[in-house]
């Protein structure tokens, strides 16, 4: 579902005379459906910018990237939107939303771009915001103005409303208490089940052994790593 060949990636630093950083070389990965793989290595080894890039916001300066058949590399902008409306979710550490819109319509948001009901794609936005123990009275309200927690959650409901066949997680459990956390947990486990295929970087150890069938450290993708 997700293949990466030969990856690689570099800066171009404008304001220091056009310097050029080698960031990723060579890069390798296969995720299949159903299958969670967790990127693992040290702060600043290249698993933020590997997420990235899979979701098309760093371009790569070399090899491909197809997530269901489409080249994310050489893709047309437009391609890489709708991969991401039918295909592709992400749940980021941040919540980033237009302000003023009601909680319920931004996690239903998904839903409405694909051309869901109205009506129906509140149904299952209310569902997950319930499951989440997002309050019912903070559902018409805007998610700015919610604690750090709160916004986590209403993030993963929104990269779970729709039963995306591919996904990246960043830190889905970061900052939740035990109860949250296990919801989220389960989600996961569901998408699993239901054949995702999922890329995730998880510092919570005891999560990476619960979900992931396999640990990809990408400090092997380095440049000079090997040295």
């Amino acid at each position: 579902m997700i293949e990466i060949e030969n990856l690689s990636k570099s800066f171009t630093l404008h304001n220091q005379g056009g310097a050029v950083i080698p960031v990723m070389q060579g890069a390798q990965l296969s995720v299949g459906r159903g299958e969670c793989v967790a990127l693992v290595g040290a702060s600043g080894a290249g698993k933020s910018t590997l997420m990235r890039m899979v979701w098309g916001n760093y371009l790569a300066a070399s090899g491909s990237i197809r997530v269901g058949g489409v080249d994310l590399v050489t893709a047309a902008p437009r391609d890489i939107l709708a991969l991401r409306r039918e295909t592709l979710g992400y749940v980021s550490q941040f919540l980033r939303v237009v302000p003023r819109v009601p909680t319920v319509d931004v996690v239903a948001e998904p839903l409405l771009t694909l051309g869901t009901p109205l009506a129906e794609a509140r149904a299952r936005a209310e569902t997950l915001l319930a499951r989440l123990n997002i309050p019912r009275r903070l559902w018409s309200l805007s998610p700015t103005t919610f604690s750090g927690g709160e916004q986590q959650r209403v993030n993963i409901a929104r990269g779970f409303v729709h039963p995306y066949p591919a996904l990246l997680l960043d830190e889905p459990t970061a900052s939740l208490d035990a109860a949250n956390r296990e919801v989220v947990l389960t989600l996961i486990e569901e998408a699993k089940s239901r054949g995702a295929a999922i890329i995730g970087i998880f510092h919570d150890e005891s999560a990476r052994a619960r979900l992931c069938d396999r640990l990809v450290d990408v400090t092997g993708f380095t440049p000079g790593a090997a040295a």
